[in-house]
């Protein structure tokens, strides 16, 4: 389901044809006649930075001299914070720089006014808490710098006074530096000027000024634009000047009020952006800043728009374009050999970020050039941040290794939430599986051509009306039956519940939310109103916690009519997405709770959605059970909820291609659970598309089929006997690593590293894996190249590593590493290699679900690496509740093998669980023929075991060890 065709006002509106126009009912006539438009995005139904005021005034301010300085004197240094003032010395406005070093080498800044007319508003449910603080230090002082210890992890940050800058430094490595190029900007709150005493009074200021021998004021609604410091009073400091009113800048057009299209935000507090540039020495690859449809490397963006992050339904994107789409993470990455760093831009607004490449020479001076390795040609990129409104809070994440990055990242904002073992199946869905004889039909045709599935999914057509939390009743009059049929048979459904509720005075949802008063409400106090699926609809404020608290509630078996246990949750369209909004989404003039208008956190709010739909599941079973919701917004912090996807992709082989760094860039930024709609979401596949994206999507984190409404239908057994095999094999090699991707999930809620990784995160040293996005690591373990090309006969593979070896997962052939190895493939064809010195998990038995292979065998691969060393783990839980947390209900088995012998031992003995799993066959990669294989159990005795030794490629096979999976045992090879 998604976004669809342009209606008046440039709102985007759906797009699904005939069928959908009978469904839609007594829709506006504009609505119905452009059912049936062209596939393709329109570009002027979305701003360009040039039509954005804030992202417009901000970009026309040139680096220079910033006008800000930073008052040395007023440094309050507290047991974790110093604070220092800072004045913009055209305007006279004081600012509050608050600085902290936070434990684990991340370093926060915040400014905010001293004074503001109103408060500004702080990202709040982000963070999991107040990060705990090191104990600062004024290690340093001389005429206009001052020198800070941020806490024993070497790290400094040395304070320039005028212009203001920060320069972060690691012993004597300079890491970044902060308003170098002078592009701080803060847009102080202000009156609005519009009275004839105002005029006269502007009128004046400019006739004095010609007589002045101050620098001229900012240009029209550029207050902060950099420029020379004035001559008045240089070395002066506020305190030496009689106390003066803030200087107004002068407003452009639009400051007080902005039209895009027919749309006008009426803006009552004026401009309030703020913007900050970053210097980092050194990068030349920069990461991260989701979501995008674009390269895993990060372009320049001189010479266009900058990368834009505003959470919009955008109808068929385009690729390789910096157009904001479904969700937004302000979390940059960038990487250089022996170092990697991060900057979490901590702001729900509008944001839109500008990249650059420069010369370290150019922002670094004096005595700074001695902390720059290499001296001043060394290349840098700038990072550059400009949001619409609230205040500047940045952590930097000083990594230094890549993993260090992400796990700080996750310390702050959380790890992937555990999912439930059986999201990590396969997943079938369509926009829309009609009614319950469909369902079964769709269930039984699996089980006939013998394809595993764990899901079945049912979008908006299931409800009665497109009204959430109810059932169509002549098409669904059966719900419970229908679940728990799929719960017999090992399966699940979801369905979808999006944020958009109908206005009907006889839905039950609505006239409580309006009896609450729980609606977003206009600028003028009314419930606010546009037109999504259902017709007219209104939009429940999420940030409101009593409206979190009952959305969750309405999860409860009594009070959503039909579901079970086996019934789990999509919520789509929650960017917001309003057809008849401006941008296709709600007015950033809207008011929530609290009085805040909706453009201080517009990429909250799907946030918002995803937490109450997760709270929701979770508390129907009394907090026993896992969640399983799925969202297309997403936020800083989503990764706590569940699952994300790339929205409404396209069944072309661009939209293929481009998964795999959208995906990439989302585990980066914490969304490690990321997957893209199999197939693609509209237009049709062909049969190669349809099994290379079948293929490539059974080693993605989520793995969903998914197709438009007016799509032909696609079930697999659609595909010719050849087709329908090769699918059956990519979806059967998915279910045998499931225990390879749940202890990487594993790894990943308790490090806050991806699941899906790019290579350098593994070999950051390696500079050929800097810009490399068309393969990829599942862990550490297995080398993914997935092919992507129409009619390709081979493609070329590179396998890193100094002195490393990697083995083909099918053939098992050695490859020694660093190379770039061409292989050759077939349409059934997956280039996957594992690494030598690790141990898989796999579960080889065929089975129709997850929940069906519970207790079934496990077998272990052991590639060893050129020093006959190899070790892994593997991760077991009941796969569905949170006792693994709660009663250390898990097993954790940590596999080594080195001088011969194979040992497994408990990886965490805190975990204690029974399980009937055991292990069927070792299979040992790398290896020649040894004379006996002799097993010794956990309580000593021993006995020989039956193998076979493959020359050609050097595998060993033990077959039948027969001893428990979470016993301690050891395999001796003689």
């Amino acid at each position: 389901m998604g976004g669809g065709c342009v209606g008046p006002g440039g709102g985007v509106k759906g797009q699904a044809g005939s069928k959908m126009a009978a469904a839609l009912g007594r829709w506006p006539l504009w609505l119905t006649l452009c059912l049936g438009a062209s596939l393709a995005v329109d570009r002027s139904n979305f701003k360009s930075c040039e039509q954005s005021g804030f992202c417009r005034r901000q970009r026309r301010i040139q680096p220079g001299n910033s006008p800000y300085r930073a008052l040395l004197e007023s440094l309050q240094l507290g047991p974790d914070v110093a604070t220092i003032q800072l004045v913009n010395e055209v305007t006279q406005v004081p600012l509050l720089l608050e600085l902290w070093g936070l434990t684990g080498n991340v370093t926060r800044l915040r400014i905010q006014e001293l004074s503001p007319l109103r408060p500004r508003y702080r990202v709040p449910d982000v963070l999991l808490g107040d990060p705990p603080a090191e104990r600062l230090e004024v290690t340093g002082r001389d005429e206009g710098t001052l020198e800070l210890s941020l806490g024993p992890g070497g790290h400094r940050l040395l304070v320039t006074e005028r212009p203001f800058r920060l320069d972060l430094l690691r012993q004597r490595e300079l890491l970044c530096s902060v308003n170098a190029r002078g592009l701080l900007v803060f847009e102080h709150q202000r009156r609005r000027r519009d009275s004839l005493a105002d005029k006269v009074s502007s009128v004046w200021d400019k006739i004095k000024s010609l007589f002045r021998r101050d620098p001229p004021k900012d240009p029209p609604g550029e207050e902060g634009a950099a420029q020379e410091g004035p001559e008045d009073g240089a070395g002066s400091t506020q305190s030496d000047k009689p106390a003066e009113p803030p200087a107004e800048p002068e407003e452009e057009p639009g400051a007080w009020e902005e039209t895009f299209k027919t749309h006008t935000d009426s803006k009552p507090y004026g401009p309030t952006s703020v913007g900050l540039d970053f210097s980092l020495p050194g990068f030349e690859h920069v990461y991260g800043i989701p979501e995008h449809a674009e390269s895993l490397r990060l372009r320049p963006t001189e010479g266009g728009d900058p990368y834009r992050l505003y959470n919009l339904d955008v109808f068929q994107y385009e690729v390789f374009t910096p157009m904001a789409l479904y969700g937004s993470v302000p979390l940059l990455l960038a990487h250089r050999p022996r170092l990697s760093l991060g900057i979490f831009w901590l702001n729900a607004a509008e944001t839109w970020v500008d990249i650059g490449s420069n010369t370290a020479g150019k922002t670094l001076f004096g005595k700074l050039l001695d902390y720059m390795q290499g001296g001043g040609e060394t290349p840098q990129t700038e990072v550059r941040w400009m949001s619409e409104s609230g205040v500047i809070d940045v952590f930097l994440l000083l990594g230094p290794r890549p993993a260090d990055v992400t796990a700080q990242y996750g310390r702050l904002t959380g790890t992937q939430a555990l999912p439930p073992l059986f999201s990590l199946g396969y997943h079938q869905s369509r926009w829309n599986y009609q009614d319950e004889a469909d369902v079964e039909a769709v269930e039984r045709g699996f089980e006939e051509h013998e394809l595993p599935l764990d899901v079945l999914w049912l979008d908006i057509e299931h409800a009665d009306g497109k009204r959430y939390f109810t059932w169509d009743p002549a098409k669904f009059p059966n719900p419970r039956g229908m679940l728990e049929r799929l719960a017999a048979r090992k399966r699940r459904m979801v369905s979808i519940v999006d944020p958009h509720i109908k206005v009907d005075g006889g839905y039950r949802v609505h006239t409580e939310l309006r009896a609450r008063g729980l609606y977003v409400k206009t600028k003028d106090g009314n419930d606010y109103e546009g037109w999504c699926w259902p017709g007219s609809s209104a939009y429940p404020d999420f940030t409101n916690p009593e409206m979190r608290e009952w959305w969750a509630n309405m999860f409860a078996f009594d009070q959503y009519e039909g579901s079970t246990e086996a019934l789990y949750t999509w919520n789509d369209m929650n960017e917001p997405s309003v057809f008849s909004g401006p941008e296709v989404t709600m007015h950033k003039d809207a008011r929530h709770f609290g009085g805040w208008e909706h453009r201080e956190l517009h990429n909250i709010y799907g946030l918002y959605v995803h937490k109450a739909t997760a709270e929701g599941l979770i508390r129907r079973s009394g907090g026993r059970l896992r969640p399983f919701v799925l969202s297309r917004a997403f936020f800083a912090g989503s990764q706590r909820y569940g699952a994300v996807w790339t929205g409404d992709n396209t069944a072309d082989w661009e939209h293929l291609r481009i998964s795999i760094p959208m995906c990439l860039s989302f585990g980066l930024a914490g969304l490690a659970f990321c997957g893209a709609d199999v197939g693609g979401f509209f237009q049709n596949p062909g049969p190669e598309l349809q099994v290379r994206w079948y293929q490539a999507g059974a080693f993605q984190p989520f793995f969903r089929a998914h197709a438009h409404l007016d799509t032909a239908r696609r079930e697999p057994w659609l595909l010719s006997p050849e087709h329908l095999a090769l699918v059956r094999a990519a979806l059967r090699r998915r279910y045998a690593l499931l225990p390879t991707w749940y202890t990487a999930f594993y790894h990943c809620h308790r490090q806050g590293i991806p699941v899906m990784r790019p290579l350098w995160m593994e070999f950051p040293d390696d500079p050929h894996t800097f810009a490399m996005d068309d393969q990829y690591l599942l862990d550490r373990v297995l080398l993914v190249h997935p092919v992507t090309e129409p009619g390709a006969r081979g493609v070329n593979v590179y396998l890193p590593g100094e002195g490393e070896v990697w083995y083909n997962d099918e053939t098992h052939e050695q490859h020694r590493a660093p190379q770039t190895l061409y292989v050759p493939v077939t349409l059934s064809t997956i280039p996957v290699f594992q690494r030598g010195g690790t141990v898989i998990p796999r579960q080889d038995r065929p089975r129709r679900s997850t929940e069906a292979m519970k207790g079934d065998p496990f077998t272990l691969y052991v590639a060893l690496s050129p020093q006959g060393t190899a070790q892994g783990d593997l991760y077991v839980d009941d796969g569905v509740s949170f006792d693994y947390a709660t009663k250390n209900a898990f097993l954790h088995r940590h596999f080594h093998f080195a001088n011969g012998t194979l040992t497994s031992s408990s990886a965490d003995p805190r975990g204690s669980m029974s399980s009937p799993a055991w292990l069927e066959r070792v299979v040992i990669l790398g290896i020649g023929r040894p004379e006996s294989a002799l097993l010794t159990t956990h309580d000593g005795s021993q006995s020989s075991l039956h193998f076979q030794h493959d020359p050609e490629r050097s595998v060993l096979t033990l077959r039948r060890p027969g001893v428990p999976i979470g016993a301690d045992w050891s395999i001796s090879l003689r």
